[in-house]
């Protein structure tokens, strides 16, 4: 079989457009609504996507225009993912957790219960918080640094992998005639005592069925770039222009080489921002529906909060957008993306606050059917993807368009699978199933 591309779906509450929640066409209080989750992760399941990825934060949206934006009524991503995985049968279930303020014992024991729960489908988005209001709820008056938050993360995944590594795959031998419930040569105690952590182990959850969770990272900094091309499997990321996508994946790809693996163990989704019509001229008016509902305030909160976590409402809205200082709080590749995006783009503060109201500075495409496949076909066949992390305008209605317009197109040109082929998260990426480290240890 020819080489095909993954999808997944980005599921944020109403859709990703800024002003999705305002549309009549998404139900009310979507962020709280298992119904909608339900359905969108069945149509995912349906089209084939390989995931549905949820994303998190740990502290509500605060800043200019917080209260016009819809991300302060969620779930909690693994307790959602457990419920999806009661209802459905072979996608992916990828959830966002930081590293900065959870402990790596519970992270590891949850994804390890996720996977069980799923038959082999969970996957770990490691990140490292951006919201800076997260240090509120965790005993901290400032936000943590950027190169603490990375080093942390290091040694946290460090240690959530050796606890994944706690039992062999046949520990548990369950011998009633005997009476032996486990062999103990099977067993391994982590003992890890390190900068940040010192956790005992082992975890009390048998080895999982993929071995581990396939491991997700979505940092595009030199620190976060430096992680992802040692440890990760699959790896998300907004990359606006095709030029872009190559030179990103060509430094990524190079970097998981230089450390010792394969350009094939670690697989790069850029986002894609998708609006799909019948016709271009439906698209096009879709879109245009959804740009009249942005309020202005909560368009430059979230420009706001994407450039650094620096508060723009006081900034004119018809000039150039400020000159801002290196965040340490916030994303410093997204900080440099919109800085890029509004400088080459001579956007004023109110064009590229409208520019990323959708898009949130990924890859753009508004269109018909065959244009949306000539767009992700050439990034994925000119060295710019091994697949796209749809990210709907608005829930469900833009997933279902996708579904039933694009998914048929890419298939028709023999880019995407028309079955599943495997049962785990692994087998859809084609990632191969770690061996147990505990003998070795």
């Amino acid at each position: 079989m020819s080489r095909q591309l993954h999808l997944g779906a980005f599921l944020m509450e109403s859709g990703h457009h800024v002003a999705a929640w305002r549309s009549p066409d998404v139900p009310e209080r979507a962020g709280l609504d298992f119904g909608l989750y339900r359905q969108v992760a069945q149509t995912a399941e349906r089209a084939l996507f390989d995931a549905v990825f949820v994303a998190d934060s740990v502290a509500v949206e605060e800043g200019p225009g917080a209260e016009r934006i819809s991300r302060s009524a969620r779930f909690e991503p693994l307790t959602l993912l457990s419920a999806l995985a009661a209802v459905t049968e072979r996608i992916g279930l990828i959830a966002t957790v930081t590293a900065t303020y959870n402990e790596p014992y519970h992270v590891a024991r949850k994804f390890a219960s996720l996977d069980h729960l799923s038959g082999g489908r969970a996957g770990w988005n490691l990140v490292t918080s951006d919201n800076a209001a997260e240090a509120g709820n965790f005993g901290r008056d400032q936000h943590v640094g950027h190169d603490y938050r990375y080093a942390r993360a290091e040694e946290f995944l460090q240690v959530v992998q050796g606890l994944w590594d706690g039992w062999a795959d046949d520990a548990f031998v369950n011998d009633r005639a005997s009476g032996l419930y486990y062999r103990p040569e099977a067993r391994r105690v982590l003992a890890h005592e390190g900068r940040h952590f010192k956790v005992r182990g082992p975890l009390n959850v048998a080895r999982s069925p993929q071995g581990q969770p396939v491991i997700v990272q979505a940092g595009a900094s030199e620190a976060g770039r430096s992680l992802a091309a040692r440890s990760a499997e699959l790896v998300f990321t907004a990359q606006p222009t095709l030029a872009a996508a190559q030179a990103f994946y060509a430094d990524l790809k190079g970097r998981a080489e230089a450390a010792g693996r394969s350009r094939e163990a670690i697989k790069i989704l850029p986002g894609a921002y998708v609006i799909v019509g019948e016709s271009r001229a439906e698209a096009e008016d879709k879109q245009a529906a959804l740009q009249a509902l942005i309020d202005p305030a909560a368009a430059v909160g979230l420009v706001s909060r994407m450039i650094g976590n620096f508060d723009l409402s006081g900034y004119p809205l018809d000039e150039p957008p400020p000159e801002l200082p290196l965040t340490d709080s916030g994303q410093r590749s997204r900080q440099q993306l919109l800085t890029h995006l509004a400088r080459d783009g001579r956007l004023t503060l109110r064009q590229l606050a409208m520019k990323v109201a959708g898009g949130r500075g990924h890859l753009s495409i508004v269109g018909s059917a065959a244009d949306v496949a000539d767009v992700l076909q050439d990034g994925f066949e000119q060295g710019g993807a091994d697949g796209f992390n749809l990210m709907p305008p608005t829930l469900p209605g833009g997933l279902d368009d996708f579904a039933r317009l694009v998914v048929p197109e890419l298939q028709r040109r023999g880019l995407f699978r028309t079955r599943y082929e495997g049962r785990t998260l692994r087998e859809h990426l084609g990632l191969a199933r770690p061996a147990w480290r505990g003998a070795a240890a």
